[in-house]
């Protein structure tokens, strides 16, 4: 399936703003769905060659990592099902002002922030899977049809409460989060494919920009249209995906 803060002199990094990675909350969650802090996929273990359900690791992917079931008809599926498996997030303590300022570089995700993420991931996700040629969309199992559950896991946010410095913090990157995809038979709930994919939302460049809600937010959008257009793309694809030595 081919499927940093700066307050005068100091620096400090952040990715995916109020971690829209969060960012993708409920987006990633594919269509939408309900934005959690429990129930991700699976446990992922990044470096496995083979995983504990039999998956075995695929090289030369667009994602980072990519785990397929030996021997699998993809071709048989005509239909998909989107479903939700939630959001985590990295547990951050709610620093005091004087820590903030003293570069403290990961920061709670707030309430607002979170519904952010989730409005802005659903449109990015619903938008590129609206434009699937092969697939028809569906909301129940049957033979032909093969669930895409999406997650965001580990979602942390490296921009400082507008209340600490907003007028002096330049930031490279908003926040960053793993963005987390299996495809399963919808009757048997085997998984066929999991993938893995860690990024930061981030300015071009990597170049320092003053943190405000609208730039902050453009590249979470960036980044939510980058991971769904990558999954669109990778389904359209797979029906003609053979592993080596199949």
């Amino acid at each position: 399936m081919r499927p940093a803060a700066k307050r005068g002199s100091a620096r400090t990094t952040m990715t995916t703003p109020a971690m829209m990675f969060a960012l993708v909350a409920g987006s990633v969650l594919l269509l939408s769905g309900c934005e959690t802090t429990s129930g991700p996929p699976a446990q992922i273990t990044m470096a496995a060659e083979e995983t504990f359900d039999g998956l075995r690791l695929v090289n030369n992917t667009r994602a980072q990592k990519v785990w397929i079931r030996p021997g699998f008809d993809l071709s048989q599926y005509s239909k998909i099902w989107p479903q939700s498996a939630g959001i985590q997030f990295r547990p951050v303590e709610r620093g005091s002002r004087a820590q903030q300022r003293r570069g403290q570089s990961e920061f709670p995700v707030s309430n607002s922030a979170r519904e952010r993420l989730r409005s802005i991931m659903s449109e990015a996700f619903q938008a590129q899977l609206a434009r699937l040629e092969r697939y028809e969309i569906v909301d129940r199992p049957g033979p032909d049809v093969m669930m895409v559950r999406g997650a965001l896991l580990d979602v942390v946010s490296f921009v400082p409460p507008e209340s600490v410095g907003r007028s002096d913090v330049f930031i490279s990157t908003v926040g960053a989060m793993t963005f987390v995809v299996e495809l399963r038979d919808s009757e048997s709930n085997t998984v066929i494919v999991r993938t893995a994919d860690r990024r930061a939302a981030q300015r071009a460049g990597n170049t320092l920009q003053q943190s405000n809600p609208v730039t902050n937010q453009a590249e979470v959008r960036r980044l939510a249209q980058r991971w769904a257009t990558w999954l669109r793309e990778a389904l359209e694809a797979l029906p003609s995906y053979t592993p080596a030595g199949d």
